[in-house]
């Protein structure tokens, strides 16, 4: 009786298989799907473009100093000489650095340079940079 029931049991468990076996799965799905997502991306990658904000550039690198009050001091200088200019203070420790400018390429930055050599005399150097750019904005709207 023991072996019918044990019998009976393993017939009950094998069969119930709630599974199909074959692997196949059929997918029925609205085509206009296909074009929306397609539409919803170039979108993206277009407000990505638009409003990009950073860029690989160039900064002018005018004070690399562990004195806090000297690069504040430089920074202040810049400000005050050159406002058109963006000041970066930077710590990296144990060195403060204060950058200038948001160049994107190499000879509007030597412009720069020979223009700030004067009011800071140990020396100013180009660096690659990421810098802040604002959108241009598109010429066919």
């Amino acid at each position: 009786m023991k072996y019918l029931l044990i019998l009976a049991l393993l017939f009950l468990v094998r069969n119930a298989d709630a599974q199909d076996t074959t692997g196949l799965v059929t997918i029925h799905k609205d085509p206009r799907l296909d074009l929306l997502v397609r539409k919803q991306a170039e979108a993206n990658a277009y407000i990505k473009r638009s409003t990009a904000r950073t860029a690989r550039g160039y900064r002018l690198l005018v004070v690399n100093t562990n004195k806090r009050d000297e690069a504040i001091a430089a920074k202040t200088r810049i400000y005050t000489n050159f406002p058109e200019l963006k000041a970066y203070l930077v710590y990296q420790s144990p060195f403060f650095k204060v950058k200038a400018g948001d160049f994107r390429t190499r000879e509007e930055a030597l412009q720069y340079q020979k223009t700030l050599a004067p009011f800071f005399p140990k020396g100013i150097f180009i660096v690659n940079d990421t810098i802040e750019v604002t959108p241009e904005k598109d010429m066919d709207q």
